[in-house]
């Protein structure tokens, strides 16, 4: 019994003394393979922080990096042979507008090749969106792409009244295209980014915020095209033209498209996206765009009894669908459609999306009474030939 006892307990203390080197030898081995806190802490926030030092990109980055590949240089040759231009505008618009504005340059009354650049992106498979005034009369149209390679494109279509073409790119893909955003979303403050690729150097950034919605080319001194723009302090550099307005996420709300100088200098423009699209796929699909129009002017003003907006007509095209109509100056417009007017950009919403050749119920003031009248609008060409 006591050797049994005794073998017990040798057997218990050579077990316990098993456990200890196997104890001790495991916390050796963690120690050689996790060094201490202390010991291990600064070398890997070193080295956590330079990953953060190098991964780390501003959004601005990130949108330009999105969108970037997509942005196109548009170079056009046009065969010209008498230049003649009165220097009278108000506003300094990209350097390329000038057949399409009509702005001023010395008289040159010998033949030659005109050059002219400017900016686009691709939106589809081969469809490139730009400016009218960019390609307008061109007869030779190339652009190029980030890779370096330039391709002819051919004209599908363009609109003057909105200032706006889609070239078809002669070659293909895949191509980079870009993210269309919703432009009815942005507000004023939000971040705009302009990218374009002026006198031919690409990818060139600028950056600002949106300083305005809705702003109406008539207060810019345009009269004969139909616009409503966002006004950006994002600056526009000459050749960036047709170049895509980006917001924070890389997306497109805009088409660069002018600038001003002189008193006001620093303000830019652009074409809402949502309008763009609009216009491409109507030049997509059937070559050309309609502009429903009744032939009025359009006032803003403040009535300083009720402190609310009031859309005032300010004037009647003769033998328009308005005149037709009995529509005249100084009425106060109530109603379009379904819509209860507050600004002179819901009219002209209401009429667009009603179409030409039928009828459109508008509710005016005169003298205060109200008056229902049935006007048929019309494509702004047949308005043009009166």
């Amino acid at each position: 019994m006591q050797l049994i006892y005794s073998k017990s307990i040798r057997k218990s203390k050579l077990t316990h003394f098993n456990h200890k080197k196997i104890l001790l030898s495991s916390v050796i081995a963690m120690g050689i393979i996790c060094p201490t806190n202390v010991i291990s802490q600064p070398v890997i926030k070193q080295k956590l922080n330079e990953v953060d030092i190098y991964s780390n990109k501003s959004f601005i980055t990130k949108a330009v990096e999105r969108t970037g590949a997509s942005v196109v240089t548009i170079d056009t040759q046009r065969y010209v042979q008498k230049r003649k231009f009165p220097r009278n505008s108000p506003l300094f618009i990209d350097p390329y507008f000038e057949r399409f504005f009509g702005l001023d340059f010395p008289n040159d009354n010998r033949p030659k090749i005109e050059q002219s650049q400017g900016s686009g992106f691709i939106f589809a498979d081969g469809l490139v969106l730009t400016n009218a005034h960019v390609v307008n009369r061109s007869d030779k149209v190339i652009v190029g792409l980030t890779n370096g390679k330039k391709l002819k494109a051919k004209l599908i279509g363009q609109d003057f009244f909105t200032d706006l073409a889609v070239l078809k790119i002669e070659g293909k893909g895949p191509w980079p295209k870009a993210k269309l955003g919703d432009s009815s979303k942005i507000k004023v403050g939000d971040w705009a980014i302009a990218v374009g690729n002026p006198f031919g150097l690409e990818n060139t950034v600028t950056l600002g915020i949106i300083s305005n919605l809705n702003r109406n080319v008539t207060q810019l001194g345009i009269y004969d095209k139909k616009l409503e723009l966002i006004q950006t302090d994002a600056a526009i550099n000459p050749g960036n033209s047709g170049g895509p307005l980006l917001n924070s996420n890389g997306e497109v709300i805009g088409i660069n498209t002018l600038i001003r100088s002189g008193p006001g200098a620093g303000l830019s423009f652009a074409i809402p996206i949502n309008k763009a699209k609009e216009i491409a796929y109507q030049l997509i699909k059937n070559g050309k765009v309609t502009h429903p129009m009744i032939g009025i002017s359009l006032i803003d003003e403040n009535n300083p009894k009720t402190n609310n907006n009031i859309v005032r007509v300010g004037y009647v095209v003769p033998n328009s669908p308005a005149e037709n109509s009995g529509i005249m100056v100084n009425d106060i417009l109530i109603k379009v459609g379904n819509k209860d007017i507050e600004t002179a950009s819901d009219v002209i919403s209401q009429i667009s999306k009603h179409g030409i050749n039928k009828p459109i119920n508008i509710i005016i003031k005169r003298k205060n009474k109200l008056i229902r009248l049935k006007v048929i609008p019309t494509d702004i060409t047949n308005l043009q030939k009166n």
